[in-house]
């Protein structure tokens, strides 16, 4: 090889070695510049309720974190790792509302460097769990802290203690305004509004809600006289909106709208009372839904939604029933996978299921529940059409989670197509909100007229 193509070959390799090291160095910086990125916080909720508060903190992508409670006086502390204090992070302490049963005051400070502390003062003894979702629908990451009381709420009891319980009172709906997601600050003002305007009482003593009346005859047939127990479930709620028409309005307002209407009128009946799975906006797992109906010894279970589909000019209302071999229709099927997620949206700490509960909820084996779930849902489509289209003429099954008490006669209502303007409109028409009331009240009249509930025990079951 001659001397000029030597030193040709030995600058080609410097050239080599140069772009290399070059390359090296950037993709070096690069990836330190990636470490050094932290999370992004993009929204802070916090969604009280008697049940449990929830505080949402969404990510751009998941952190570490640690966590310990502290005693004298009682509070959870949070620490985030790899993110900086922000206005937004700080924002969490005015979203914090003097009346949150179980929250005193929440605070965010920089605690060292690349460390966020979180410390929330606590008004009672809780049970706090803190977990982390990974992204859906229009979410980003998610850390959760769930205050849950160490005593819960027991719905009987608070049945019993109503002796001057008021009928929920309802008001206007707001208008209608176009939002990105939830934001639990508009939604507080809307159950302000809708808790605002009836303030009527209802007379019934704890001895009377547990009390069993005599056998009397009716038309020849037995009837059990005694109070009759309905559990609505208004669907959706908390960090979890159902579907959102076109004009902005959530699903979940729409639903709790109607069912406090519906409580109203179920609980101006002497012979009848009434419980709400949630009476405000936040989120109840689809299990927790079934498992309050069933402490209480319901006689009816009524899950209220309004539908949503792909094409806008979708119209008409649909009552659904669990079904024990399969969905009766695509759409149907199509439905219940999309009301099943509610879990998945609305944020479930998989850690702390119950296998006792989870049994029940797989059990299928409800043959007589399933005929009665039926009838009652017949008498209330029957009702609904005097008001509404129906978007089919019978009544649909499919494998419904919140369907799946094995005691509970239990129908879904999907009171209109939200996702059809018309609709949309009328879903949120006061108006319109009270005939779905009515005609749902007097389908499950008409029901319980031809097929009176049989006694139950005084005490109801706690398991």
């Amino acid at each position: 090889m001659s001397e000029r193509a030597e030193e040709r070959l030995a600058g080609r390799r410097r050239l080599i070695k140069l772009a290399g090291a070059s390359l090296f160095l950037t993709v070096s910086q690069v990836s330190q510049a990636s470490a050094k990125r932290s999370p992004a916080v993009l929204a802070v909720r916090v969604w009280p309720a008697a049940e449990y508060t929830r505080v949402t903190i969404e990510l751009s992508a998941p952190l570490k974190y640690t966590q310990f409670t502290v005693k004298d006086p009682d509070r959870l502390v949070v620490d985030l790792e790899g993110i900086e204090l922000t206005s937004v992070l700080d924002s969490l302490s005015s979203k914090v509302l003097p009346d949150d049963p179980n929250i005193k005051l929440l605070r965010a400070g920089r605690h060292k460097p690349g460390v966020v502390r979180l410390v929330m003062e606590l008004k009672t003894e809780v049970a706090p769990q803190v977990f982390e979702l990974a992204p859906v629908g229009n979410y980003g990451h998610r850390l959760v802290l769930d205050v849950y009381p160490s005593t819960p709420p027991d719905p009987l009891l608070s049945l019993l203690d109503s002796k001057d319980w008021k009928v929920a009172p309802v008001e206007s709906r707001p208008e209608i305004i176009a939002e990105s997601r939830p934001e639990p600050g508009t939604d507080a003002n809307i159950d302000a509004k809708i808790d605002a305007k009836i303030d009527a009482k209802i007379d019934a003593k704890p001895e009377q809600l547990a009390e069993h009346r005599p056998v009397s005859k009716q038309r020849g047939r037995s009837v059990i006289d005694r109070l009759v127990t309905i559990t609505l479930d208004p669907g959706h709620g908390g960090e979890d909106p159902g579907a959102i028409g076109s004009g902005g309005s959530y699903e979940k307002h729409v639903t709790l709208a109607v069912a406090k209407r519906l409580r109203a009128k179920i609980a101006a009946d002497p012979n009848m009372r009434v419980v709400l799975t949630r009476d405000s906006d936040f989120f109840v797992p689809l299990r927790a839904r079934v498992d309050k109906a069933r402490r209480i010894q319901s006689d009816l279970f009524v899950s209220i939604h309004a539908d949503a589909f792909v094409r806008p000019d979708a119209n008409g209302s649909s009552v659904f029933v669990l079904s024990e071999s399969g969905a009766s229709s695509s759409a149907a099927r199509y439905l219940a996978q999309k009301e099943n997620a509610s879990d998945l949206i609305g944020g479930v700490n998989i850690s702390v299921n119950d296998p006792v509960l989870a049994r029940t909820l797989l059990d299928l084996s409800q043959t007589a529940t399933i005929s009665d779930s039926l009838k009652l849902g017949k008498a209330v489509l029957g009702e609904i059409g005097g008001i509404n289209r129906l978007h089919k003429a019978h009544v649909e099954q499919a494998g419904f989670a919140v369907l799946k008490a094995p005691d509970i006669p239990s129908i879904l209502i999907e009171t209109a197509f939200i996702s059809n303007p018309e609709e949309e409109k009328r879903l949120n028409d006061d108006a319109y909100q009270d005939k779905l009331a009515s005609a749902i009240f007097s389908g499950i009249k008409k029901y319980l007229a031809l097929n009176p509930p049989l006694a139950k025990s005084t005490l109801a079951r706690l398991d």
